[in-house]
């Protein structure tokens, strides 16, 4: 509960771990900070930071405890969770890196489907769900809701955009089209694997 200096830092370290750690928002960045650059990128990481957040708005005011009184309605935000990721797995194994040409294939994601897919992604639903079940005070339910909100979302801007500069760093390594290729199809099944959780 966020009743100390000491507890808001746990929770902003908490905070930094989560949104730093590999998942499936973070392997997008990556794959799309080499394939198109930082600066198309911005509106992926503002709608990952975005997204999350109003996910755990949503969870602190009660949507977590909606899931779990409706099983078929959880069961069906993992089905379709499952199938979006799989659609951007396939969408980063054939986009392609800015190559000798100049010429780049695909597109970053835009802002509103990167925040749109912080509500299926499941390593966001079980950050979202484990922070509100710790950190949320009873006693100040709607202001430790906030304050949590607040923190995330300073936190998590700028952790994840590392993984966007990670992958710009790697463009001068990549831009040899066949070990673009291969970076993409190994970005592809990270992202693929990281269902995994989900399913078992």
């Amino acid at each position: 509960m966020i009743a100390s200096w000491d507890a808001l830092l746990a929770l902003a370290v908490f905070a930094m771990v989560t949104s730093i750690t590999p998942g499936p928002s973070n392997l997008m960045l990556l794959a799309s900070g080499a394939n198109f650059g930082f600066v198309p990128t911005i509106p992926q990481v503002l709608g990952i930071t975005l997204g999350f957040t109003s996910l755990l708005l949503g969870v602190g005011l009660g949507l977590g405890a909606l899931l779990s009184a409706f099983p078929s309605l959880h069961l069906g935000l993992k089905i379709a969770g499952a199938a979006y990721l799989l659609y951007l797995a396939w969408r980063i194994a054939t986009s392609g890196a800015t190559g000798a040409d100049g010429k780049i294939g695909g597109r970053p994601l835009t802002f509103g489907e990167s925040a749109a897919f912080q509500w299926i992604n499941p390593k966001a639903w079980v950050v979202a769900l484990a922070t509100m079940a710790v950190y949320t005070n009873p006693d100040a339910p709607l202001l430790s809701i906030l304050l949590i909100c607040i923190v995330f979302a300073v936190v998590n801007l700028p952790t994840v955009s590392v993984w966007a500069a990670f992958g710009v760093a790697l463009r001068g390594f990549l831009a040899d089209p066949v070990r673009s290729r291969r970076f993409n199809l190994t970005m592809a099944a990270l992202l693929a694997a990281t269902l995994w959780p989900m399913i078992a």
